[in-house]
């Protein structure tokens, strides 16, 4: 009887494992100076605002989740560009450009839309899902008077 529990756990354990995990995220790309951000929410994102002035760096973020906006994650500097996204489409690649701050970013959609913001000077990222169903779930970082670090984090929308 015992044989047979630790037979049964032992392969429950490994199907367990064999799940495909949909959660990943890209590493951080700036100085990482400042007071920490994570902008989160529950649902799909459904639009991004990018505060930006021409010529200069990215000084704030901010999702909505559903008809929800989330806080914003430095400042309101500047112009705000804006993205509503369309029913059942994600954001699914954010590349940019960054020095000790985060210069400019452009947001990706699965229908090849974009949102770029910022001015394209410094070091290159490109930051995506390592799964190809996964999407943008939220963002994370540090800010001062700008926005100094940035990170994606990717998954899947939970199922209502």
């Amino acid at each position: 009887m015992f044989c047979i529990v630790l037979v049964t756990l032992l392969s429950a354990c490994v199907l367990a494992d064999v799940q495909p995990s949909y959660y990943s995220f890209s590493p951080s790309v700036g100085s990482g100076s400042g007071t920490s951000y994570s902008l989160t929410g529950e649902g799909r994102i459904t639009a991004i605002r990018v505060w930006e002035v021409y010529s200069k760096y990215i000084y704030g973020f901010q999702l909505r989740y559903g008809h929800e906006w989330s806080l914003i994650a430095g400042k309101k500097v500047g112009d705000a560009q804006e993205m509503e996204l369309f029913d059942n489409e994600a954001i699914i690649q954010v590349s940019g450009k960054y020095t000790s701050y985060l210069q400019s970013v452009v947001f990706i959609t699965n229908r090849g839309r974009s949102l770029w913001a910022g001015q394209p000077a410094g070091r290159s990222f490109n930051m995506y899902p390592t799964h190809s169903v996964a999407e943008l779930r939220f963002l994370s970082g540090r800010y001062t008077s700008v926005i100094t670090s940035f990170q994606a984090h990717w998954g899947l929308v939970a199922s209502t």
